[in-house]
């Protein structure tokens, strides 16, 4: 039986923990409005320039120079997968699922015979394919800080991946980040980024048809307009990945650290109901021995 110091020794162990994971729920709780807010906000925006870029998709005459982003190499032998993770952890599933997910793909397109690499953007995503594939890791980037550094971090990472699309690295990239739904629900969601992906139109496109067949004029012309906006359109769509993906950790850390506070709480409520037990057999035992000593006198 475990002595009564030792019981309160792990209350206050456990009280000082739940201190701390109330302490990091709040925090995660602020930093989620300000974070959902861009995400929000980035939203439109990239999907409107996606569909702009691809009602001008007919007008690429040939995929060279530029254009490539749009119209692609002509080939899918080769892959380059980004999985978006989080630089910290205490966040529930959050990275794993991410990492889980980057794992089946790229075996997945393994055993079709294809050739993969990873750029993992994150910490938690850079260790976790150091350990499982570090040879595939073709670059990697950490501490991106996407709240503080803002567009910067996506032009940094586009610039690579334009830089290694021309160079015939790889036929075609694809992101895998987790989409912030809520604050407590997080989507892990694929986006082919290069290139671009014109196959499945938008369910706002869907929608209103007439939107979706409005013929346009466009001034200067279609291809001056592509060379334009199609390297834009790879960090634009990065930047907001990289703002779900910090809103998303953030919602899941605030779920986790208010789980993790609560059973710290019925832990408490447990080893105090312990501490009262066994205090009291202690007592028991010691009233049953002064007795016993009294009666044998």
């Amino acid at each position: 039986m475990p002595s009564l110091k030792d019981i309160k020794t792990q209350i206050n162990s456990v009280g000082s923990t739940r201190k701390i994971t109330s302490a990091m729920k709040m925090v995660a709780a602020s930093k989620l409005r300000r974070s959902q807010e861009k995400a929000e906000a980035a939203r439109p925006y990239s999907s409107r320039l996606e569909e702009m870029l691809a009602s001008l998709a007919s007008s690429a005459a040939s995929g060279e120079g530029i254009i490539k982003l749009l119209t692609g190499t002509g080939n899918d032998q080769n892959y380059i997968i980004v999985p978006v993770s989080a630089d910290r952890g205490l966040c529930g599933g959050f990275n794993s699922s991410i990492n889980r997910e980057t794992f089946k793909l790229v075996k997945s397109l393994e055993g079709d015979g294809k050739n993969v690499q990873i750029m993992p953007l994150g910490k938690k995503s850079r260790d976790f394919f150091n350990r499982v594939m570090k040879d595939q890791i073709i670059e990697s980037f950490v501490d991106l800080n996407i709240s503080n550094t803002g567009y910067d971090s996506a032009l940094q990472v586009s610039n690579k991946l334009q830089e290694l699309y021309f160079e015939e690295k790889f036929d075609k990239c694809i992101l895998v980040f987790n989409k912030f739904k809520s604050a407590i629900s997080q989507e892990v969601t694929k986006q082919q980024l290069i290139p671009l992906d014109v196959s499945n139109p938008s369910k706002e496109e869907n929608a209103d048809d007439s939107s979706a067949k409005a013929i346009y004029e466009y001034e200067p012309d279609e291809e001056t307009i592509l060379k334009d906006l199609l390297p834009k359109n790879v960090s634009i769509q990065i930047f907001k990945v990289l703002l779900e993906s910090d809103a998303g950790e953030h919602g899941a850390r605030m779920a986790a650290m208010d789980n993790a506070t609560r059973n710290a709480g019925e832990m408490i409520d447990s080893l105090t109901l312990k501490y009262n037990r066994t205090r009291q057999a202690f007592i028991t035992k010691e009233l049953i021995e002064i007795i016993s000593g009294a009666e044998s006198v």
